[in-house]
C-alpha cells in the first residue's frame, strides 16, 4: 500500500436497526473519515451514537446498512488478522496461561511456525508490555491491569495493520489506567502502530491521539468535526497540563460534549458530511495554515 494513502477509509456508512415492533432506528448516517498509517485516532461521543458499532464494522464483526469501509485499499468483508481488537474486558481464555493466550493468536497467524519460534515471538511481546516473569500465570492469577496487558500483547503479537481498541481501560482504577495509557504511548512510539480507539475520557484522548473524531448525539449521529491534537507526541500524563495548547483543546472537547454536540445534531443542514472540518483549538489561523495536512482546510479555534 502507498504510505501516502489512508490505511482506513470510511465512505458514507450508515447503520439502521429494526426493533421488535418493526420500527426502524438510524443510529448514525453518512459518515466519512480516514486514518493514515501510523496515526492514533480516538472517537468520542455520547452513549447511543454508535461508537462501538463503528469499531465492530472496522473489525468485520458487524456490517453497515449502507456505505463502504476500506482497509489497506480492500473493502472490509469480515474479520481479518490484519485488524486486531482489544475489548473493554480482557477476553482471555481462562484455562490458558499468559504465554498460551498469546501463542494461540500467534499460531493462528503463522500456522507453519514451530513451537520454539512461536514461544520466542510471544516472549518479545510479553517483554514489551512488561509482563516478564508472568508467562506461566493464568488469568485468575492476574490483576485487571495485567490482564489488559496480556490483551495488548496478544493483539500486537500478530503484527496487525490496524489496532482497534474499545475503551480498553474504562474498567480499571485511575492509577492502573494511567500506567497503561503511558505503556500504550511508549509501544506505539516504538512500533508506529496504527490505532483507532473509542473513549469517553477527554484527557485520555488528548494524551494518546493525533486526531480526535467528535460525533453528535444519536439517533442520526454524524461526525461534527475532527480535532487535530497540536501537542507534541512526546507528551506524558505528568506534563500534559503544562503545555499551552492543553486547556484550549480540552475546553473545546468538553464544550462540544456538553453543548455543541446537541446543537450540531439539530442544525447540520449546511455541513458537508464528506468533508468533516479539521479543527486546531491550540493554534491561531496562521499557525493552522502552516500545518502539513495536504488538501484539507484547517479551522483554528482560539
Amino acid at each position: 500500500m502507498n504510505m501516502s494513502e489512508p490505511l482506513i477509509r470510511i465512505e458514507g456508512i450508515s447503520k439502521k436497526f429494526t426493533g421488535r415492533d418493526g420500527t426502524e432506528t438510524t443510529v448514525f448516517e453518512n459518515l466519512h473519515f480516514s486514518v493514515d498509517p501510523g496515526e492514533f485516532v480516538c472517537l468520542i461521543g455520547h452513549s447511543g451514537c454508535g461508537k462501538t458499532t463503528i469499531l465492530n464494522v472496522l473489525s468485520g464483526l458487524d456490517q453497515t446498512s449502507s456505505g463502504y469501509v476500506f482497509v489497506g485499499g480492500r473493502e472490509v468483508s469480515g474479520p481479518s488478522l490484519d485488524r486486531a481488537v482489544i475489548f473493554q474486558s480482557h477476553a482471555l481464555m481462562p484455562w490458558l496461561t499468559v504465554m498460551g493466550n498469546i501463542a494461540f493468536a500467534v499460531s493462528s497467524r503463522w500456522p507453519e511456525w514451530g513451537k520454539d519460534k512461536v514461544r520466542a515471538h510471544c516472549q518479545q511481546y510479553i517483554d514489551l508490555v512488561n509482563l516478564t516473569g508472568s508467562e506461566k500465570k493464568r488469568p485468575a492469577e492476574l490483576s485487571g491491569g495485567m490482564k489488559q496487558r496480556v490483551g495488548i500483547a496478544r493483539a500486537l503479537s500478530i503484527q496487525p495493520k490496524m489496532l482497534l481498541m474499545d475503551e480498553p481501560f474504562s474498567a480499571l482504577d485511575a492509577l492502573t489506567r494511567g500506567v497503561l495509557q503511558e505503556e500504550v504511548l511508549r509501544i506505539c512510539a516504538e512500533t508506529r502502530q496504527t490505532v483507532f480507539m473509542i473513549t469517553h475520557d477527554v484527557d485520555e484522548a488528548i494524551l494518546l491521539a493525533d486526531k480526535i473524531v467528535l460525533m453528535t448525539n444519536g439517533p442520526y449521529a454524524k461526525i461534527a468535526e475532527i480535532v487535530v491534537n497540536t501537542m507534541p507526541r512526546s507528551r506524558t500524563r505528568h506534563d500534559l497540563h503544562k503545555h499551552p495548547h492543553y486547556y484550549r483543546i480540552r475546553n473545546h472537547l468538553i464544550d462540544f460534549l456538553v453543548d455543541r454536540s446537541k446543537a450540531f445534531a439539530g442544525d447540520s443542514a449546511s455541513h458537508d458530511p464528506r468533508h468533516p472540518p479539521l479543527v486546531t483549538p491550540g493554534l491561531d489561523p496562521a499557525e493552522a495554515a502552516a500545518l502539513p495536512v495536504a488538501g484539507k482546510p484547517l479551522v483554528a479555534v482560539k
